[in-house]
């Protein structure tokens, strides 16, 4: 417990503003699971969190501006009570905070009957010009579920498909490579004119390079090696995975940050599919950038996660930083630290 405590006391020093290196910056990527209102104190609990880590960037998945609040107005301001000045604007479904004064703000892909949303900020860090997209994206047609034998729109118990071809079929069938496809356009423009790009997000759907020959028959995968869309676009565009940039191999590093344990409410609660082992890496940090690189990354959450409707903890060789207290989010987050 010592030698824990000591390396954790040891991470958060490495990861804390005052001690990074001139050119380095940090994202995170975290869904709050309705802006934190499910869990008792989650809120407070977000803010804290962010107060603790000091992040350059949050790209939020889940806000939901609840009794015609502004949610991002709100961390402002809980923030700046707390002696931190950050910087957003008014969005919906997804959100972004920054360390640094937005220069230009975009909805790129328009939230409409809870299908998705991407938005993005312009900023500069010591000279360098930064493209911050955040991404929630569609959350029905999730066949990750199909092929554990729920379907993956209503959760139902339904036969499990044969063919990796019936997978895709509905894959395809949500708004997600749509939303991406936008993305993907806009960060073009954004990098001819001269901007590096990170893209966070819950992407609502697996890592084609966390489906492959090695692990088909494990995380009731059905023997299944699947092409998922959304990461082979961005890969085909010359985007590159983070976490996977850092610990390639899915079998001693899956990075599991759905469905992540949370003490404060009852494992029935935190599973889609009871009778699966449903885990999934579905928090993405994506980058492309000239002289950019990620340098570090980490799981931010509990280290135990829910597997057929029970809390199991994670031997994995993934390094995690777990929360302060309060867990807010039936989600873990994902901490980067790039450098130009």
């Amino acid at each position: 417990m010592k030698k824990l405590l000591l390396f954790t006391f040891l991470l958060l020093n490495m990861l804390s503003a005052s001690s990074r290196k001139a050119g380095e910056f940090t994202v995170l990527q975290w869904n709050v699971w309705q802006e934190g209102t499910v869990v008792p104190g989650g809120y407070d609990a977000i803010v804290d969190e962010i107060v603790r880590l000091k992040p350059d960037f949050v790209t939020f998945s889940e806000v939901r501006n609840y009794n015609e609040t502004n949610f991002s107005a709100r961390i402002l301001s809980s923030l700046q009570e707390r002696g931190l000045t950050y910087y957003s604007f008014y969005s919906y479904d997804s959100g972004l905070l920054s360390k640094y004064p937005i220069t230009d703000s975009l909805t790129v892909f328009p939230e409409n009957e809870d299908h998705g949303s991407i938005y993005r900020l312009l900023s500069t860090i010591n000279g360098h010009k930064i493209a911050i997209y955040t991404a929630h994206l569609d959350y029905k047609n999730c066949a990750y579920y199909n092929v554990r034998g729920y379907d993956g729109s209503t959760w139902k118990e339904i036969t499990k498909p044969d063919t990796v071809d019936e997978v895709m079929q509905v894959n395809i069938a949500s708004q997600r490579d749509d939303a991406i496809k936008r993305f993907i356009e806009q960060a073009r423009q954004d990098m001819a004119n001269g901007y590096s790009i990170i893209l966070g997000g819950d992407f609502n759907e697996p890592s084609h390079r966390d489906w492959i020959e090695a692990n088909k028959d494990l995380y009731d995968h059905n023997g299944m090696i699947i092409p998922w869309t959304v990461t082979t676009l961005l890969e085909e565009a010359g985007f590159i995975d983070s976490y996977r940039r850092v610990y390639p191999n899915p079998l001693t590093h899956p990075g599991f940050t759905y469905p992540s344990d949370n003490l404060l409410i009852e494992s029935s609660k935190l599973t889609w599919a009871p009778k699966a082992d449903e885990r999934e890496r579905i928090d993405f940090i994506f980058y492309q950038g000239k002289g950019l690189q990620a340098k570090e990354a980490i799981i931010f959450g509990p280290e135990s996660s829910i597997v057929r409707g029970q809390r199991v903890a994670e031997t994995s060789k993934d390094k995690f930083l777990t929360p302060i207290g309060v867990w807010p989010t039936d989600h873990k987050g994902v901490l980067v630290t790039f450098h130009f």
